[in-house]
């Protein structure tokens, strides 16, 4: 299976965050996935990745071509593939991946979940979307979505994605 991870590529995160990440790159390579990702070699994004190559599995990252301009790019990839744009680049996320884990992260990675979120929501794809709740990172955002939900501006969230805690969680989802 290809799982996408989107998450922070900040180099300046607490270190729960990386390192639970490359803890989750290790089991995705002992279960035989594929991680799909934006390429990036620092934050969650890295940590995931070295976890994947520490335990010799297979990464394809997908990258702007002028990404390297804000971090830098994860060179041990199996596959690297660059695109012209973000909206391209996450184009290339869904048809890349069987199933999406949403880690800790900023903008980028919030812009990332609710545009796959809403894509699920309209029946563009029916791919498992799953939150990784580390340290009860996203417990805001989840309070606001089921506050969205009782006032009637969303409905059946649960349907349209799931929250893990644990590693362990993830890989009872899939």
């Amino acid at each position: 299976m290809n799982i996408c991870l989107y998450g922070s590529g900040s180099r300046i995160i607490d270190t729960v965050y990386t390192n639970e990440n490359y803890k989750l790159g290790c089991q995705l390579a002992k279960k035989g996935h594929t991680l799909v990702f934006g390429g990036g070699d620092t934050g969650v994004m890295g940590a995931c990745v070295k976890g994947v190559q520490d335990n010799n599995g297979k990464s394809i990252g997908i990258a702007p071509t002028w990404i390297w301009e804000f971090e830098p790019l994860c060179e041990k990839c199996s596959e690297l593939l660059y695109v012209d744009t973000m909206e391209e680049r996450k184009q290339k996320f869904l048809e890349h991946s069987d199933a999406f884990i949403i880690s800790p992260g900023g903008i980028g990675t919030l812009d990332e979940f609710f545009e796959i979120i809403t894509l699920r929501k309209l029946k563009q794809h029916n791919k498992e979307i799953i939150v990784f709740n580390i340290n009860h990172f996203y417990d805001k955002m989840l309070e606001m979505l089921d506050e969205l939900g009782e006032k009637g501006f969303l409905y059946k969230q649960e349907e349209i994605f799931k929250v893990a805690n644990t590693i362990e969680e993830i890989f009872d989802i899939l």
